[in-house]
């Protein structure tokens, strides 16, 4: 009866009732990002485990960073292969992508690695950049060519910058698509269904079905606009960085822009122990935002 008394007054004032519940913005739109810390290099590829914690890289000075859901922060890892992207499997290891050899890592709780891939088809990857895990364990993972001055190679080995995925338990990554510029920010819907994938070279980002073994079908342009990382919020909200963090409705519209004092925003995740944290790093500094959504 409720919603019947809803929709008549509605109709009666000629567009959709919008209730008090639905006005609520995703987050304080008069707050600005905290500065948790400029101590850094450049920061990237956080990753939220189980507890809320949060693992971001400090890809020029080698190392990994743990920043508690309390608020702490400390070195995690040293001498990480020069990580970039991380995000955590569903047993809750940390993977990442390893830029020093071009090479794809597994991580213990102590700072003890193994090489899950290092390359395709016997050619040197271009440098693993971001990934995502299923629900059923497999990945995707992009591989854009980003020359570093620590590499002795000037070129790439492989015929383009690709989307890969990887089978739980397979040593052997396959090409997941391939219609990139330059892949980047990474990240899929909780079900499993639809994977989102940033060309940031071509300033679009794009959004896939997956279907079984890791196909991936109706690809769609979802924002006109690249990104270096990405996440998704549990109503659906797409996160992208580079100059601040721009959210968009899962349509593909501009909700907000978030202003971040820095020159580059790299990536972007959310923390804490209620997921309702949002975490960023950009360039020297990390940041935080309380938000009214959670993450996925």
């Amino acid at each position: 009866m409720k919603k019947l008394i809803l929709l008549i007054v509605a109709m009666a004032f000629g567009g959709p009732l919008i209730t008090k519940a639905q006005q609520k913005p995703l987050y304080d739109t008069t707050q600005k990002p905290t500065l948790v810390s400029r101590q850094f290099e450049f920061t990237e590829g956080p990753a939220t485990d189980k507890n809320g914690d949060v693992y971001f890289t400090d890809q020029p000075n080698d190392k990994i960073w743990k920043y508690s859901a309390d608020g702490k922060l400390t070195v995690f890892m040293d001498k990480t292969g020069r990580s970039n992207g991380l995000f955590f499997d569903n047993k809750g290891c940390l993977l990442a992508c390893a830029d020093e050899k071009n090479e794809l890592w597994v991580i213990d709780k102590k700072g003890g690695h193994e090489v899950l891939l290092s390359n395709f088809n016997g050619k040197r990857f271009n440098g693993p950049n971001d990934g995502w895990v299923l629900p059923n364990g497999d990945m995707y993972f992009t591989d854009p060519y980003y020359q570093r001055d620590y590499w002795q190679h000037k070129s790439s080995e492989l015929d383009g910058e690709k989307l890969y995925y990887l089978k739980k338990g397979s040593k052997q990554a396959v090409v997941a698509n391939d219609q990139f510029k330059q892949p980047n920010g990474i990240v899929g819907t909780a079900d499993g269904k639809y994977l989102y994938v940033a060309d940031i070279g071509d300033n679009k980002t794009y959004r896939f079905n997956i279907g079984k073994n890791g196909s991936l079908t109706n690809r769609v342009l979802i924002i006109k606009q690249g990104s270096d990382g990405m996440t998704l919020d549990d109503k659906g909200n797409i996160y992208l960085t580079g100059k601040g963090v721009t959210i968009y409705n899962p349509q593909g519209e501009k909700l907000f822009n978030i202003p971040v004092p820095e020159q580059w925003t790299g990536n972007v995740t959310f923390a804490g122990k209620n997921r309702d944290v949002l975490f960023i790093t950009a360039s020297k500094g990390i940041y935080t935002l309380k938000m009214n959504v959670k993450g996925k």
